[in-house]
């Protein structure tokens, strides 16, 4: 266990810690909520920059980092829905959830295959991750600060995150394509 790696276990044991709170009868739930949430995000930057710059980057946490994230996005994503279950929540929450399933299923399948490389991180996806990050803190505090709907604001960037999420996810597909439906790299499955 290094420091990044550290960082990222601590990052999801915040997950049931966020869980937890969210559900407390308290005045102070959003602003704690949110705070978890926010720590979580900084967490994710800080474990890869600490990775790199300290030359701690390896197997187990280069897996361990996305599942990091997803699962506290899908997470937070749940939790709010289950707060407000409404059509304009759900259809977001289940596209950027099953993009992460998607583009998952589709860099094992490219390990598998010899060609990681090819559905690497894109710029792309690091913009939609930071607009998923603020979205969704700003959608667990949800109170407005003053004239500012914070809300409102926050539900916009969660719409414009699940269109970044919807683009990325074409690319991955578009790039990974080739490999895909060449002949014999099935990688042993059958369908």
């Amino acid at each position: 266990m290094n420091i990044p790696t550290t960082l990222t276990v601590m990052r999801i044991f915040l997950i049931p810690v966020l869980v937890v709170v969210f559900y407390l009868p308290f005045a102070w739930v959003p602003i704690a909520c949110t705070a978890i949430f926010a720590l979580a995000a900084l967490t994710d930057w800080a474990d890869g920059y600490l990775a790199r710059r300290l030359s701690q980057v390896s197997t187990f946490g280069a897996f361990l980092d996305p599942v990091a994230d997803k699962l506290m996005v899908a997470v937070t994503l749940v939790l709010l829905l289950h707060r407000d279950p409404a059509l304009w929540l759900a259809i977001p929450a289940a596209i950027i959830i099953s993009r992460e399933i998607v583009v998952s299923a589709l860099r094992e399948l490219m390990a598998e295959l010899g060609q990681r490389a090819t559905v690497a991180v894109a710029t792309l996806g690091k913009i939609k991750t930071i607009s998923q990050m603020v979205a969704l803190s700003l959608m667990l505090y949800r109170h407005d600060l003053g004239p500012i709907p914070v809300y409102w604001i926050g539900t916009v960037l969660l719409y414009l995150a699940t269109v970044l999420t919807i683009w990325s996810m074409m690319i991955y597909l578009r790039v990974a394509w080739p490999t895909m439906t060449a002949k014999g790299s099935d990688g042993g499955r059958s369908t």
